[in-house]
């Protein structure tokens, strides 16, 4: 072998190694910890780099896209309401985020002066925290996860209730009926809704057998099948919670401007709003996360995976859930807070508990007769699209009678002739 074969050779490998395989990053970084153990140094500095890493990394990604995110999204809802959007700071108004993040910064973030300080000041931090702790959990690709534990979906139902209690503080502290009525407003939506969001990751991780964020992404690739196909119902009682949790449109009832001018926000100003601002779309790339963690297959697409590094995958997977409550908000209008609540107690909540029961009969079918997974999952699909379509009829037609509105009033040509749904009398 000639010198120069044998150097692209080297090259090669080195290139192809574990630790600088592209495919997972986190391949680097146990090589860069490697290097720190045999330095020599404590036994717990590995785990704090590699923590400090994790956080930086996320924290970084997040600011990253939802700076794109501002953009992108303000540009998809010009064109779907037929308008042009931002287009003049920067090429294509690409420099939009970046003007409004500048001007977040140096207004002037004002304390009424009836407020509670302390709380006052504290609830925007706290606000962003259940956002970030859920992504600690959440697997990036096959290695690449900050923490991998054991009860990862209820470490997420966990933190992202913490969300309850920042928004509480905000509009209590604020000293405002206004900001009291968006927070009390938003408490009910948030405990309201987390009902059927849990019935619907139950009914994964009883087809799963494992709370383990990770396990059941494998368990999605070792079947080659996604749970959007096994949990049709699942997932979109999934979609319409996590829309709810995480503020958007067209769920947002805690920020009607017509009626409660901005909900519990509307006392802060500047960084402090900013915040809010900030927090709400780190949620909501947290639940696309857990979303296509639970349902799309995560970091893996039926074997692609092996050619396409798995966190860009993922990554794009995340990308495209974020896009449905994009394309949600700019063409369904806003609900009444009414109709909102209804809707979780009267129809999601009931269906959610027969998917549970549903699934709770398949597993125990598949397990007890030891059948087949290449059999019964396709025939599980198969019924479970089926029953969906027909619980969601069945229910919305049993439930049409009780929803129905009064009929209005309508105003007659005699003076004093308003009637209700009936002819006036001569």
């Amino acid at each position: 072998m000639n010198p120069l074969t044998l150097s692209l050779s080297k090259g090669t490998e080195l290139f192809l190694a574990e630790w600088w395989d592209i495919r997972d990053l986190g391949n680097p970084v146990a090589r860069f910890l490697e290097l720190v153990d045999d330095a020599g140094g404590p036994d717990w500095l590995p785990y704090v780099i590699s923590g400090v890493i994790g956080i930086l990394a996320i924290t970084g990604w997040l600011v990253t896209s939802q700076l794109a995110f501002v953009w992108i999204e303000r540009r998809l809802i010009s064109r779907i309401q037929v308008r042009v959007g931002p287009n003049r700071v920067g090429p294509m108004g690409l420099l939009q985020p970046v003007a409004d993040a500048i001007k977040l910064l140096t207004k002037e973030a004002i304390t009424v002066q009836a407020a509670d300080r302390w709380v006052f000041w504290l609830a925007p931090s706290l606000v962003v925290l259940p956002a970030l702790l859920a992504f600690a959990v959440v697997p990036f690709g096959e290695q690449m996860v900050l923490a991998d534990l054991s009860v990862g979906v209820l470490f997420v139902i966990a933190s992202s209730s913490l969300a309850t209690i920042a928004v509480f503080m905000a509009g209590w502290s604020s000293n405002n009926k206004y900001s009291l009525l968006g927070a009390m407003r938003s408490v009910a939506m948030f405990i309201s809704y987390e009902v059927p969001q849990v019935m619907a990751l139950l009914a994964i991780t009883i087809f799963t057998s494992t709370m383990s964020l990770s396990g059941i992404v494998n368990w999605q690739e070792e079947y080659h099948v996604w749970f959007i196909f096994l949990q049709p119902l699942a997932f979109l009682v999934f979609l319409i919670a996590g829309a709810v949790e995480v503020n958007r449109s067209p769920t947002d009832i805690s920020e009607a401007e017509s009626e409660i001018v901005a909900g519990y926000h509307t006392e802060y100003s500047g960084i402090k709003f900013g915040f809010f601002y900030v927090a709400e779309y780190f949620a909501t790339f947290g639940i696309a996360a857990v979303g296509v963690t639970l349902f799309l297959g995560g970091w893996t697409l039926f074997g692609l995976e092996e050619w396409i590094p798995g966190w860009m995958l993922f990554l794009g997977k995340v990308y495209g859930f974020f896009f449905l409550f994009i394309w949600s908000r700019g063409t369904l209008p806003r609900l009444r807070i009414d109709q909102l609540m209804s809707f979780a107690w009267k129809f999601l909540l009931p269906i959610s508990l027969v998917n549970v029961l549903l699934v709770g009969l398949e597993v125990l079918l598949w397990q007890e007769n030891g059948l087949s997974a290449g059999l019964v999952l396709p025939i599980f699909a198969v019924v479970n699209f089926a029953m969906a379509g027909l619980l969601i009829y069945a229910w919305a037609k049993l439930m049409r009678p009780l929803s129905q509105r009064a009929p209005r009033v309508r105003l007659m040509q005699e003076v004093g002739a308003i009637v209700y749904g009936q002819e006036a009398e001569a």
